[in-house]
């Protein structure tokens, strides 16, 4: 059964503001029927790196806000720590860096909280019973809440291809340790060149499985249940993840991921990506590249899968942008996720989440 994807373009005028025809597609992809009178509601969002300008403004943050309230709900802006060592690897850390970027409580009317705790520990275990995980970790803020909106900026990423409303979930939602085993083998690994013996990763380890030999920290994988609390306490950055995982598993994962955030929330999901700036990379470095097509507008669905498949196929029927890092696959129609990344089968993460039971990849686009 195809599945709705409800689509607005960039067009305004003095009667509608983009604004407001952002809100009016929120409403007709049934925002009422997601959330109820009382009920929490997570509006799951990428604050970014420090640096990074591609991420989606907070008038657009403001106006959903205004419309769960309008419902009686209450909701409140979250994001789950991450597992490098950047501007958001802790709570305060990634609270200042939301305000930095624009997401105050003035500029947005509703409060940000940090969805896994101060270091990225307060999860819950979310039983699955999938391929490749039993149960996952999601921050613990996300599974308590009543619903849950996403509201993902679609771009280009180095794994998956893409990243949209799965990514923004799956990854966006898990903790450190979510966010480690999605990532890598269990222990992260260390660089011996870079390390310089200080101890650190040592006095912070709770379960004493990192020691100094040599000069060197040695790593008791046997001990270590993958928190990735030392790849934050690492200056020297020697203390990195594995990037040992094949592609397509590393999808898997994130799939499975994101049918944990999702489990006990049926019919009340709701998903928007912002096809805007659409930069080649993820949003978690501290910089954007060029966009590799123009802005071509915003998509909402209530199936996770069918709105990305909907977006990456928007994507796909533009030419690139002259300037941008693409220089194969530039004419409409052509695959420009490909075009970046040859290697990433990114359809791939598509089929699984069908396979599994999150959605359809066949859906029907209507432009309001």
């Amino acid at each position: 059964m195809k599945s709705v994807v409800y689509f607005a373009d960039l067009r305004s005028t003095h009667k509608e503001n983009l604004v407001n025809k952002v809100g009016r597609l929120v409403q007709t992809a049934g925002l009422a029927t997601t959330v109820k009178p009382r009920d929490l509601v997570a509006v799951k969002l990428h604050f970014v790196e420090v640096g990074n300008t591609a991420f989606i403004r907070s008038v657009f943050v403001r106006k959903m806000v205004q419309l769960i309230k309008a419902e009686g709900a209450f909701p409140f802006l979250t994001d789950a720590n991450t597992l490098y060592a950047g501007t958001r690897s802790d709570a305060p850390s990634h609270l200042l860096t939301a305000l930095q970027n624009g997401f105050s409580y003035a500029s947005v009317d509703a409060p940000i909280i940090i969805a896994d705790g101060l270091r990225g520990k307060s999860e819950v275990a979310v039983d699955i019973d999938q391929k490749n995980f039993q149960h996952v970790h999601i921050g613990a803020e996300i599974v308590q809440a009543d619903a849950i909106v996403s509201m993902a900026h679609f771009k280009g990423h180095e794994l998956s291809g893409f990243g949209g409303t799965l990514k923004n979930l799956g990854m966006g939602c898990a903790s450190r340790k979510g966010k480690l085993a999605q990532h890598s083998n269990l222990s992260p690994a260390i660089k011996r060149k870079k390390c310089i013996g200080c101890g650190d990763c040592v006095a912070h380890c709770s379960q004493k499985a990192l020691s100094v030999v040599e000069k060197k920290a040695v790593m008791d994988t046997q001990k270590c249940i993958g928190c990735g609390e030392c790849i934050l306490i690492c200056a020297q950055e020697a203390i990195q993840i594995q990037w040992n995982q094949a592609v397509p598993i590393f999808m898997e994962k994130m799939v499975e991921y994101t049918m944990g955030v999702l489990k006990g929330k049926s019919g009340k999901m709701l998903f928007v990506n912002f096809i805007t700036n659409i930069s080649p990379a993820c949003d978690c470095y501290p910089y954007n590249d060029a966009p590799i097509v123009r802005d071509i507008g915003f998509t909402a669905s209530l199936d996770p899968v069918a709105i990305d498949q909907a977006s990456a196929e928007l994507v796909n029927q533009e030419a690139a942008t002259p300037g941008s890092c693409l220089t194969r696959n530039t004419g409409s129609g052509e695959d420009k996720f490909r075009g970046v990344y040859p290697e990433i089968d990114w359809p791939y993460q598509l089929e699984y989440a069908e396979k599994i039971g999150l959605g359809s990849r066949e859906y029907t686009l209507e432009k309001i």
